[in-house]
């Protein structure tokens, strides 16, 4: 399979939260060539066991290798903690996940090593987050918070609502007074409430987002590979899911930032065959 500086950058989600990651990837990396995939059929992955997971994961690579891609960003945080091992051992390409990134970055960040994790509930339980920034520094203090309505609340595009501010500050008031001084992004949806986090948690407060972390690691991988594109025109987007759902041009075009031509659909059968 030929991958060249001009093969694009695969990235991969259970759904359209890494979508944000396309975004950040694309302002790091203008001129790169971008394929996502969406697995809009079977999210969450959250609620799935570790094996279908991984599972679910492999047949999402491949999928991407048949495209050609030179390196994968796995924009799931579930993925992320379960599979990268697995997918890291099957096959020998550039892949980088969530955690591993979004927990560097936050040790980079902190003053005081009080770091708070913000995820859906399948990412705080594991603990994924934690035991990441535990092995790179065992000192820290890490404290895990699940934010479920997040979810919901970005895709209805509530970015300043009021109902959001209410919510925010229902799940953030802990953290706030348990004094952290960085908190991580854990979910690829929560980008898109950055402003409101922001406001409740206190301006003095870092956020990282592990999309900008993970394209700051992806450009050092292929600087290091010599794979980085030697194109000077902006790069092409394309854009595949496992289902199309109601709303979901509506939606990516908001977590993006800018209107898609077109999505291609999956065949679930297809992808299963992977």
């Amino acid at each position: 399979m030929g991958k060249d500086n001009q093969s694009p950058i695969g990235i991969f989600d259970s759904g359209i939260g890494g979508l944000t990651v396309v975004k950040r990837l694309a302002a790091t990396l203008p001129n790169e060539n971008i394929v996502y995939f969406g697995d809009t059929a079977r999210v969450p992955y959250g609620s799935k066991s570790n094996s279908t997971v991984v599972e679910y994961s492999v047949q999402n690579t491949k999928l991407l290798l048949s495209k050609y891609v030179k390196a994968i960003i796995v924009a799931c945080n579930t993925a992320s903690s379960i599979a990268i091992p697995t997918l890291k051992k099957e096959f020998n390409i550039p892949i980088i996940g969530m955690i591993e990134p979004g927990a560097k970055m936050a040790l980079q960040k902190t003053r005081n090593k009080k770091i708070g994790v913000i995820g859906t509930r399948a990412t705080t339980g594991n603990l994924a987050y934690s035991s990441e920034i535990k092995r790179i520094d065992d000192t820290a203090n890490v404290i895990e918070k699940p934010c479920p309505l997040f979810v919901p609340l970005a895709e209805e595009g509530w970015t300043d609502h009021n109902a959001t501010h209410e919510i925010a500050e229902e799940y953030l008031k802990e953290l706030r007074r348990d004094g952290i001084d960085t908190l991580v992004l854990g979910c690829t949806h929560y980008p898109i409430l950055t402003n409101v986090i922001q406001k409740i948690i206190g301006k003095n407060v870092n956020l990282i987002d592990s999309g900008v972390a993970s394209a700051e690691l992806i450009k050092e991988e292929l600087q290091k590979l010599d794979l980085l594109t030697n194109s000077n025109t902006t790069g092409l987007q394309e854009f595949y899911v496992s289902d199309i759902q109601v709303k979901f041009k509506e939606v990516a075009e908001l977590f993006l930032g800018k209107e898609i031509e077109h999505v291609h659909k999956v065949d679930l059968e297809e992808l299963s065959l992977e």
